[in-house]
């Protein structure tokens, strides 16, 4: 069970191995774009495109998919950036379900593991394998794994790094449990911490923040959906950034050009270089070739 690209490697995974995939459960498709092309999950499409049974879950309250999905008489769920099964659904498999979580559990918990150990300067991360219980990410551990984040790691690189450590750890713990060699391991709720879902309110710089905050919260929300600054009322997104010198400066948001090739922005106590960002209404670009188009102006300020 899962939607997104993050789940496509734990995927292939189990088609090259010993297991039998008897289904794949992904959100039905949704119309996109102006011309409302329905447009299929990650996980969906790779179904599709390589003829595995397809079964489009919109509601769990749907009778007939929930008979269709006990008829499969599965022995395991395997959850993978989906959405939270009810009780029902995890007494259908003869040993439960299991999710892959992109962190080591108990710390962030929720929706968005990845996004926050970046925004949070994180040295480490990680994978946990876990049984589904009601409560979320709250299950015994099976199998962990952690990996180092590195200085230029973002939300994108991380996330393709941790979806191959996700299907390697993922064949590890079905091997456990195949061979019955398993040993749980209860999660302490008193080391727990959250990863709330990421909303549009939390995407604005700060620039009186201090710069190490301001690169990672960049970092956590690269290339989706984006931090981002106002200059003259028009959004400018921000992709990349790099911490230069310490400044004792007094006006964060301040504009400095270098050159007419760098673009240096104070902040609480670091000049900040931006490497790379977007201007509305036009695409991706770097600072140098941003800079020969824009009227951003030495002195002025981002709010």
């Amino acid at each position: 069970m899962g939607n997104p690209y993050f789940a496509i490697s734990p995927l292939k995974k189990i088609i090259e191995s010993q297991y039998d995939l008897v289904a794949i459960i992904s959100n039905p498709p949704k119309p996109m774009g102006r011309k409302k092309v329905l447009k299929y999950t990650d996980v969906g499409k790779f179904a599709l495109d390589h003829n595995i049974k397809l079964i489009e879950l919109d509601s769990f309250d749907d009778q007939k998919i929930y008979q269709e999905v006990v008829s499969l008489n599965v022995d395991l769920f395997i959850v993978v950036a989906y959405r939270i099964l009810p009780i029902k659904y995890l007494e259908i498999p003869k040993f439960g379900a299991i999710n892959i979580h992109a962190s080591l559990l108990p710390k962030y918990r929720g929706a968005a593991p990845i996004q926050w150990s970046l925004m949070n300067g994180d040295e480490f991360t990680g994978i946990s394998i876990f049984q589904i219980e009601k409560k979320v990410d709250t299950g015994k551990i099976i199998f962990q794994e952690a990996i180092k984040i590195e200085n230029e790691d973002n939300f994108e690189t991380l996330s393709i790094k941790l979806s191959k450590l996700g299907g390697e750890a993922l064949i590890k713990s079905l091997d456990m449990l195949d061979k019955g060699k398993i040993n749980l391991i209860i999660q302490d709720n008193s080391q727990f911490t959250r990863a709330p879902k990421i909303n549009k309110d939390m995407l604005k710089i700060d620039w009186s923040w201090p710069g190490e905050k301001i690169n990672n919260w960049v970092r956590g929300l690269s290339p989706y959906p984006a931090m981002y600054t106002i200059y003259k009322e028009k959004k400018i997104k921000i992709f990349k950034v790099q911490l230069l010198k310490e400044s004792s400066n007094s006006h964060p948001g301040k504009i400095d050009i270098i050159d007419s090739k760098r673009l240096y922005v104070h902040s609480k106590n670091y000049m900040i270089s931006i490497l790379e960002l977007q201007q509305e209404g036009k695409k991706r670009l770097k600072v140098e070739d941003f800079l020969k188009g824009s009227n951003i102006n030495l002195g002025q300020s981002f709010s």
